[in-house]
């Protein structure tokens, strides 16, 4: 059953869901706003994944293996999902809604200024996203966290954990400022952006991180005054790149400096004092 949304707003969207009686929807704790009163709302640290139970049209018997083991295998694929997503910094729970004896209306948006997208899974192709970008999706989404290699994480920053989306069905997400829509095989197959511009992108993108110019004269220059710090974002392959056209610490920055607390000064980049 296809998802019914529209995405509304400007500077700060918002998506307003339409259920289909019987029809489950659920959030990252936090992301919810409004809803009508047929909608009921629970709570569940069980995202809908396949490993995890929390499902919240799994019936007491089926999928489960039924049972004390069934029930013990359920909690132990839960504990695994709240465990990954505490060590990823994500939120613990996930908030569901079904609308009873009728259609109903959800209400979901961002934590920062900026636009939202609604990605349509046809269970080929998984997508990934940074962090805390997820809002809302059908139950029929699985949730999960992707860890990227120790290289890439250390090097990129912004980089290491992922939420990867599978499944069938419609998934939300938001991010700050404007999207661009962008395939690396228009541009030669491979684009470099800032680390923290990336929002989302389909598998099969091939994702990395690589360090700014070499380290001698000029690459000392684009890490101490081009404000990037030492790496960059890779993106190779042919398929959908979503960036964002304002970071997380630029944002950050500018609050402090309109506070008169920036001490980042004209050198930023890598010899920032921000403690972030």
């Amino acid at each position: 059953m296809t998802l019914q949304q529209e995405i509304v707003g400007n500077a700060m969207q918002m998506a307003v869901v339409n259920l289909a009686p019987g029809q489950t929807v659920y959030c990252e704790a936090g992301k919810f706003l409004f809803k009508t009163t047929n909608v009921t709302m629970e709570t569940r640290l069980g995202g809908p994944s396949g490993s995890g139970g929390g499902h919240p049209q799994t019936g007491s018997g089926s999928g489960s293996g039924g049972g004390m083991g069934g029930m013990l295998r359920q909690a132990m694929g839960t504990a695994m999902q709240v465990g990954q997503r505490a060590l990823a910094g994500e939120s613990l729970a996930f908030q569901y809604f079904t609308a009873q004896g009728g259609e109903g209306t959800v209400g979901f948006a961002g934590v920062l200024p900026g636009e939202m997208r609604a990605l349509e899974l046809n269970g080929t192709r998984a997508w990934f996203a940074e962090k805390d970008a997820f809002v809302a999706a059908e139950s029929t989404v699985e949730f999960g966290i992707a860890f990227q290699g120790g290289r890439t994480g250390m090097k990129g920053g912004e980089g290491f954990v992922l939420e990867k989306f599978t499944g069938y069905g419609t998934v939300i997400i938001a991010g700050a400022g404007n999207f661009i829509d962008l395939n690396p095989a228009d541009f030669g197959g491979r684009i470099e952006v800032d680390t923290g511009c990336v929002v989302a992108f389909e598998e099969g993108i091939q994702y990395g991180v690589q360090r700014v110019g070499g380290l001698n004269r000029q690459g000392l220059m684009n890490a101490v005054f081009g404000g990037e710090g030492l790496s960059l974002a890779t993106l190779e392959g042919n398929g959908r790149v979503i960036l964002q056209s304002l970071t997380i610490e630029s944002l950050a920055n500018a609050l402090k400096k309109a506070q008169g607390g920036d001490k980042q000064g004209p050198t930023g980049g890598l010899f920032s004092t921000n403690a972030g």
